[in-house]
């Protein structure tokens, strides 16, 4: 038999996949490089994020969230859903974006985060600018919406989220000097009264079938815009969410997450 710490579920929130270890009994060595190589889709797991649960002493878990290219980040929605249907009850998960409160509902989970952070040493970005509306522009993408929900956030209200080459202009944007700690970039299309169509490339990882964060962060800065009122539906390619947010207040996300398997490695082939 092998111990618990080589045992892994494999999930997913609307396509947004995940490796979670559970490290709570027996602890699990992670490094960027073992991340990495277990995120990978030809030699290992594959998943776009890794999520490690460890004790906490100020919350009922811990989680640790390591995108598909090694690096450690600060929160993740759809994992988040995920590690609250794990947990079975309502429950407080520490971050490195802040403490989650999460209660499992049927197929899925509510998620509670902090409020919305704007200020632009709060993104972070490397400049003082107005980050309702961005005076920078990538090609068609223009005005921009920063905004920090745990994590940086690039928003991009457009006619028609399909049309942008977001597989093109994502990296660039991710990547730019402006961006010291990288930043997540979301285009959004109104698809309907209080509903919006919205693509992801996501820091680490690239395009994605759904982000949840991402999904918060449109939300927070189309309400802000008089765009929509909430609650908002953030139709994904994956699937669609309920994100709820007033001003001063933090912001609810609501959504399905899913169990796909159950397996056991040897997480030292990984490096």
């Amino acid at each position: 038999m092998r111990p618990m710490a080589d045992r892994f579920t494999k999930m997913h929130g609307l396509g947004n996949d995940f490796v979670v270890i559970d490290a709570r009994v027996a602890s699990v060595e992670m490094t960027p490089a073992r991340a990495h190589a277990i995120a990978d889709r030809r030699h290992g797991i594959g998943c776009d994020q890794l999520i490690l649960l460890e004790p906490s002493a100020s919350a009922d878990v811990k989680m640790r969230i390591f995108n598909a290219d090694g690096g450690e980040v600060e929160a993740c929605g759809n994992a988040t859903r995920c590690v609250a249907t794990l947990i079975g009850k309502p429950a407080v998960i520490e971050t490195l974006g802040g403490m989650l409160r999460v209660t499992p509902a049927d197929g899925g989970a509510e998620v509670t985060l902090g409020e919305p952070a704007f200020e632009w040493e709060q993104i972070p970005l490397a400049m003082p600018m107005d980050t309702r509306d961005m005076p920078v522009a990538w090609d068609e993408l223009e005005h921009g919406a920063a905004v920090n929900v745990g994590n940086p956030h690039i928003v991009f209200f457009v006619p028609e989220a399909d049309a942008v080459a977001l597989g093109e202009l994502g990296p660039r944007i991710e990547t730019d000097p402006l961006f010291p700690e990288r930043v997540n970039v979301n285009v959004a299309s109104l698809d309907g009264e209080n509903q919006l169509q919205l693509r992801v490339w996501e820091r680490g990882v690239g395009l994605t079938q759904a982000c949840g964060t991402g999904a918060c962060a449109t939300a927070v800065a189309a309400i802000r815009a008089g765009l929509v009122q909430s609650p908002v539906t953030i139709s994904l390619p994956g699937g669609d969410l309920v994100i709820r947010w007033a001003p001063g207040a933090p912001i609810v996300m609501s959504g399905a997450a899913t169990r796909v398997y159950e397996g056991e490695t040897d997480w030292a082939q990984f490096g």
